[in-house]
């Protein structure tokens, strides 16, 4: 069985960070091993580097190749244009792209279920459009989690996550999609044409 690290461990939270930060971890243990261990025992010590010079390797590759400020803008656009049921049916595709089962969630939380290697994810969207998150979308959804016995979740947001809701959810283990990664997630997004957007359930 493919093995996948939980999206809340502390090397998938570096993969999502600046590069320059696991370069500085592995700096740090080299300077711990050199200063601390006796010579015979320094190359042991700063092995243990390894895991994030390599972490730090792949971030830095990840995001050389990462999409200009101007094409992450011109995507959000289009997906902040995007009728609910676009949109809905867009992201389920793009998780279906990176390996998950996706099924829908009966429940008001949250909208999509994804399996992948045995980890259930629950993910909310549909208000993908607001202007503001607080913490009560958060929390609603970390009750679902529960509720379902899932491992993870995920809130997709192209507005602003208010300070308080990012430390609620960085405490919670909510991971918060947005900005040049939800873009990531959907390459081949397009500018719909204008049409009635009755079917949308996302909040403007």
């Amino acid at each position: 069985m493919k093995f996948e690290m939980s999206p809340n461990s502390m090397f998938a939270i570096l993969l999502r960070s600046s590069w320059w930060i696991s370069f500085a971890i592995t700096a740090g243990f080299v300077v711990v091993a050199k200063s601390f261990l006796p010579a015979d025992y320094f190359v042991f010590g700063a092995l243990g580097s390894a895991p994030f010079f390599v972490i730090g390797c792949i971030t830095a590759w990840r995001q050389l190749r990462a999409p200009s400020a101007t094409r992450v803008a011109a995507a959000l656009s289009a997906i902040r244009e995007m009728p609910w049921s676009t949109f809905s049916g867009a992201i389920e595709d793009a998780f279906r792209r990176d390996g998950h089962a996706v099924a829908r969630h009966t429940g008001p939380a949250a909208d999509f279920e994804l399996t992948k290697n045995g980890r259930v994810t629950l993910v909310s969207c549909k208000r993908w459009k607001a202007v503001r998150t607080g913490v009560e979308p958060l929390r609603e959804l970390i009750k679902a989690r529960d509720a379902c016995d899932a491992h993870d979740c995920i809130y997709v947001a192209i507005g602003e996550i208010t300070d308080n809701a990012r430390k609620f959810a960085a405490g919670s283990g909510v991971r918060i999609l947005q900005g040049a990664e939800l873009a990531g997630l959907m390459p081949r997004v397009s500018r719909p044409s204008t049409r009635s957007s009755s079917s949308n359930k996302g909040a403007d």
